[in-house]
């Protein structure tokens, strides 16, 4: 009897040390530097990991969910049993069952409850029509089970309406504990919260930490949600509010240094031709001056046309590397900033501005060396008077910007980009200039 598990994260490593405790051979695969079980042989591809396995466990996430499939198609064993454990929608499940039909019997797999808790005897609900095998290999390592039906993609659907209650619960804990903290009443909130919540300060603990480390698996958990409830008759703020906190804390945690130093070098407009060529900000916002390219995280300002009262509190709490993204609401008559709120701007290590306005002292502003683009130049001065908004979703050049979205401004262009995309779109615009390179070489050879 041999097991494969793909993807040797949390709830991979538990899954693949359970059942060779409970002695089976396991063979794991993952594709990044997760650490092999004790026991666990470690394959070097996927394919390789399943070609004498039994029974195979995809923990992949959901993004590789379907890639997983196909690269292990051809690899599997007739009649393997393939337990598709990934928390994705059904749709994604469907997709999976339909990649190794004829290959493998595919089962769909939801976790139920908390891995980190509960290990390998965590609930897991099965569908397919395989569902019956598959519960007799969880119960060599102790899971609890529950079949739904014959239909992949019933667990799926059944764990995406839990999530919605479980990820809301868990966005509201952390939400609630992180505005105590500031407001210098946390232990006080949380002993509220162990009170009313059943387990106490262990389940406050759970939920609050639990999202931080799994935000953004979860927010794609909740985006799923939200799709599969979006034809039923209501309307849904918590959910969204929920995915929301999920994602503010995935982008908080998100590493994206690498893919910024690819990005200041890469031209809007390969990175609007490797993706989906959404994000522009429109043609009417230009540079002021003849200002290098810059790629960084948005800090969102929202003021009113001609006044400039939000900019002046976003300049107290900039954080360096950060690029200024201020909806003027499309106010045409009155400069937003000039030198001297530029200089001001350099001084803490603002990266650049976009505003949706125009500027005056143009001349002064490359002076500085302020990388800034706008909607012209005006000599009308603003006012102070507000009313400001932070840290909130802003329309600039008919572009929506989000919090801590990746800038991405050069001669021809602005761009928007979500950070969990960045990476993506700084390698799918590498790809796309090393093919026009090799385009160009072939026209220019051509006699």
């Amino acid at each position: 009897m041999t097991v494969a598990v793909l993807g040797l994260g949390e709830a991979g490593q538990v899954f693949a040390r359970a059942f060779n405790q409970a002695g089976v051979h396991v063979v794991g695969f993952d594709p990044g530097p997760a650490t092999t079980p004790d026991g666990v042989r470690r394959a070097a591809t996927a394919a390789e990991a399943v070609v004498e396995a039994d029974f195979v466990l995809s923990l992949t996430t959901a993004r590789y969910a379907v890639s997983a499939a196909e690269e292990c198609r051809a690899a599997l064993r007739p009649g393997a049993l393939y337990l598709d454990l990934n928390a994705s929608s059904p749709a994604v499940k469907k997709s999976v069952a339909g990649v190794l039909d004829g290959a493998a019997q595919v089962v769909d797999g939801a976790v139920i409850g908390s891995v980190r808790a509960f290990g390998a005897t965590v609930q897991v609900l099965l569908s397919g029509k395989a569902s019956g095998e598959a519960e007799q290999q969880l119960r060599r390592v102790g899971t609890r089970t529950e079949i739904l039906g014959a239909e992949v993609g019933d667990a799926s659907r059944r764990k995406l309406l839990r999530s919605i209650f479980m990820k809301g619960l868990s966005a509201l804990v952390q939400e609630s504990l992180e505005a105590a903290a500031g407001a210098g009443d946390e232990q006080w909130v949380r002993q509220q919260m162990a009170e009313a919540l059943v387990g106490g300060e262990s389940t406050v603990d759970r939920l609050d930490s639990g999202i931080r480390i799994h935000a953004r698996r979860r927010s794609q958990e909740l985006a799923d949600s939200l799709d599969l409830i979006q034809d039923l008759e209501g309307t849904w703020p918590m959910t969204l509010g929920a995915r929301e906190r999920h994602l503010l804390l995935a982008r908080r945690a998100e590493d994206v240094s690498p893919a910024l130093e690819v990005l200041r070098r890469t031209p809007t407009a390969a990175l609007g031709d490797g993706s989906d060529r959404l994000g522009f900000v429109g043609a009417d916002l230009h540079p002021v001056w003849d200002c290098p390219q810059i790629a960084g995280p948005a800090l969102t300002v929202q003021t009113q046309a001609g006044d400039n009262f939000a900019i002046h509190q976003a300049l107290a709490c900039v954080k360096p590397g950060q690029i200024l993204v201020v909806s003027g609401e499309r106010g045409r008559e009155r400069a937003l900033i000039g030198d001297l709120i530029a200089e001001r701007a350099k001084k803490a290590g603002v990266a650049g501005m976009i505003l949706d306005a125009p500027v005056r002292d143009a001349a002064g502003i490359a002076e500085v060396g302020l990388p800034v683009w706008a909607a012209g130049i005006s000599a009308a001065g603003p006012y102070k008077s507000g009313p400001a908004r932070l840290g909130r979703p802003v329309a600039v050049g008919h572009a929506v910007c989000n919090p801590g979205d990746i800038v991405v401004a050069d001669a021809e262009g602005i761009l928007f980009l979500a950070p969990e995309e960045a990476t993506a779109a700084a390698e799918a615009a590498e790809a796309v200039l090393a093919d026009e390179s090799a385009r160009r070489e072939s026209i220019r050879s051509t006699t």
